[in-house]
């Protein structure tokens, strides 16, 4: 059909000059191209957060050989923040930090960047893991938002932060059973959380499909994660930190003690290295065995006008996730554009950076979920998509891996919640880097690694039926239910991808 239809295009431009059909033939085929894919026709497939004219220039690449006491591979969240905690708890440190390409342009330039006080992907998800440590990791978490805030208001980081909160709503009745257990949890643990009927719930964000919901109003909101990035970046270098962006890892030899680092222009002698690489994994095959580069999508919009602002409602501003099977999250941008995003994607061998996932076909289903979520913006157009690795373990939070006796560690493993996260995770990896008697690198969750992953090509074909699965369950049912359950069992929680 698509092809009758272009043979008869190219003949109407032909004639126009006699007939004029031309603006007649791209009338019918726009009218026949669904919603979406007219939201997407003039989309940019990259990052709206790094879309920015106030991203700093790169530093440059690192051309010599150096020493340092500290060497931190990756300019991402959690190499950062380890920069910045590791200088501030001792000044005299030597701390440098390489990055393969730029600041940011891994998933630290893409999340929806919803802030939580979680450490470990959410209550639940902490609950089932370590429910024995749940107190101690409670405390841990709301300390840790806490320092997260005093840097960003102590070193004037601007980076558009809003503490509207965090919202769990219920797609139709069936996720009022989950708000409610959740809402258990988090009274339990002391969080300032509210349940909401349908009339409250539309009261705040006016969606057909809510029918209720979960707000926790304190210590959440949301950010810009890139101006996050780039104002870490400036602290850390007004700190002392070196920093040489373009500057790969290419190989790393253990020199007992500490670690000879190289680069395609330089090399690094370090007597301690954190691999801050999350999904990309640099420094060891070995970290591959447990993470997995699964692929998240978002959409931005366009800016929504006041009249659509006074529809949509939304003015508290919280960040929001739903119930769906495979969720949804969404949040809106301080020029009131709306982020949604949540639909997962894998490439053979973890693939980070697939050409063939910059395409308009990708998210035609992402912009389906939207307009039936918000009707009344239907056909408002997507001036961004991308989509990119999260690092999905079986526990879908941070743990380590220990190389070269000690002397190098990754810290990694955020499937979601790792703009703060991120920040505990580089402090308890400095304590675990530099062996320090600190309680945290005692606790499970630090001294246990998530379980094994297959290899290729089962991970690809396990991959693509549990994505086709999470897909289609809602709708469909059938074989799918039997087969998510059987993958959670095996440790993957692949229904709780929460950003």
């Amino acid at each position: 059909m698509f092809c009758a239809i272009g043979n008869l295009a190219t003949q109407a431009h032909q004639a126009d000059k006699f007939f004029g059909l031309s603006h007649i033939m791209d009338s019918i085929i726009m009218a026949i191209q669904s919603n979406a894919e007219k939201a997407l026709l003039k989309t940019k497939f990259f990052p709206y957060w790094l879309d920015n004219k106030a991203a700093p220039s790169a530093e440059p690449a690192l051309t010599n050989n150096i020493n340092c006491d500290l060497l931190i591979v990756g300019a991402g969240f959690t190499g950062l923040w380890a920069a910045v905690q590791a200088k501030e708890a001792n000044p005299e440190r030597d701390v440098v930090i390489i990055e393969a390409q730029c600041i940011a342009i891994g998933a630290s330039g893409r999340p929806a960047a919803i802030l939580s006080s979680s450490v470990m992907h959410g209550l639940a998800n902490a609950a089932k893991l370590f429910p024995d440590e749940m107190d101690e990791l409670e405390r841990l978490g709301k300390d840790n938002m806490d320092g997260f805030r005093d840097t960003i208001e102590r070193h004037n980081i601007d980076c558009d932060i809003e503490w509207g909160g965090e919202l769990t709503v219920s797609i139709g009745d069936e996720g009022i059973a989950d708000i409610e257990s959740e809402y258990e949890l988090y009274k339990k643990y002391g969080h300032d959380a509210h349940l909401l009927d349908k009339d409250e719930i539309r009261s705040e964000i006016n969606s057909p499909l809510f029918h209720g919901g979960l707000w926790s109003k304190q210590r959440s909101g949301t950010v810009h994660p890139a101006k996050l990035a780039w104002g870490l970046k400036r602290v850390a270098m007004q700190l002392g930190v070196r920093v040489f962006e373009y500057s790969p890892l290419v190989s790393s030899t253990h020199l007992k003690p500490g670690v000879l680092v190289t680069t395609p222009t330089g090399s690094v002698q370090a007597n301690k290295v954190l691999l801050a690489t999350n999904a990309f994994a640099a420094g060891s095959d070995k970290i591959t065995q447990r993470v997995s580069a699964i692929r998240d999508r978002i959409v931005v919009t366009e800016p929504l006008t006041d009249e659509q602002m006074d529809v949509i409602g939304w003015k508290s501003r919280q960040g929001i996730y739903d119930t769906r099977t495979q969720l949804n999250y969404m949040r809106l941008t301080a020029d009131n554009r709306i982020l949604f995003g949540g639909r997962l994607g894998y490439f053979f061998n973890n693939h980070t950076d697939p050409k063939q996932d910059k395409v308009a076909d990708n998210y035609l289903r992402l912009v389906d979920n939207f307009y039936k979520t918000f009707p009344t913006l239907t056909g408002i157009k997507f001036s961004h998509a991308w989509s990119g690795p999260i690092a999905l373990t079986t526990r879908m939070a941070v743990h380590y891996q220990h190389y070269y006796n000690g002397d190098m560690i990754y810290a990694g493993g955020y499937s979601g919640f790792g703009v703060t996260a991120t920040r505990f995770g580089a402090r308890v990896g400095l304590e675990v880097l530099f062996q320090t008697d600190a309680a945290e690198t005692k606790m499970k969750f630090a001294t246990t690694l998530p379980g094994y992953i297959p290899p290729e090509p089962f991970r690809w074909i396990g991959a693509k039926i549990t994505m086709y699965a999470l897909d289609t369950l809602d709708e469909k049912g059938g074989w799918r239910k039997p087969w998510v359950r059987m993958v959670e069992k095996m440790g993957f929680p692949v229904t709780q991808n929460e950003q």
